[in-house]
């Protein structure tokens, strides 16, 4: 059974910084894609930044020059470092790979996390 792991959510103030981590566990093959979802509350849930696994890298615009995703191959884990946060950074942050492993018959698979939040005060 794999698992994703978040970390690093929590209270900041405006323009401050936190460093959200995401670890895979369990019988992993390989690792494709991973990336970081947030839902703001009363809002869909929206890609904020995605990583592939030759370091491509793709955000969604508001967050450009503020957010960067950076990946660990070795320890099946991701990474999102938010500068200069804004109140409407405020959201619940999903981390989510496509994994293939001992429990998905041979296939890439869709996994989440289960979310962290973060919260950003004026």
């Amino acid at each position: 059974q794999v698992q994703l792991a978040e970390s690093g959510g929590g209270l900041v103030q405006a323009g401050g910084s936190l460093r959200l981590s995401c670890a895979a566990s369990g019988s992993i093959f390989s690792i494709n894609a991973m990336g970081w979802y947030r839902q703001a509350p009363g809002k869909e849930r929206e890609l904020a930044a995605r990583i592939t696994s030759d370091g491509i890298t793709n955000y969604k615009d508001s967050v450009k020059g503020r957010f960067t995703i950076s990946r660990d191959n070795a320890k099946n884990t991701v990474y999102l470092q938010m500068n200069s946060l804004k109140p409407e950074d405020t959201a619940v942050y999903y981390c989510n790979a496509d994994i293939r492993g001992a429990s998905t018959g041979g296939r890439y698979l869709e996994h989440w996390g289960q979310g962290t939040l973060v919260t950003v005060s004026l």
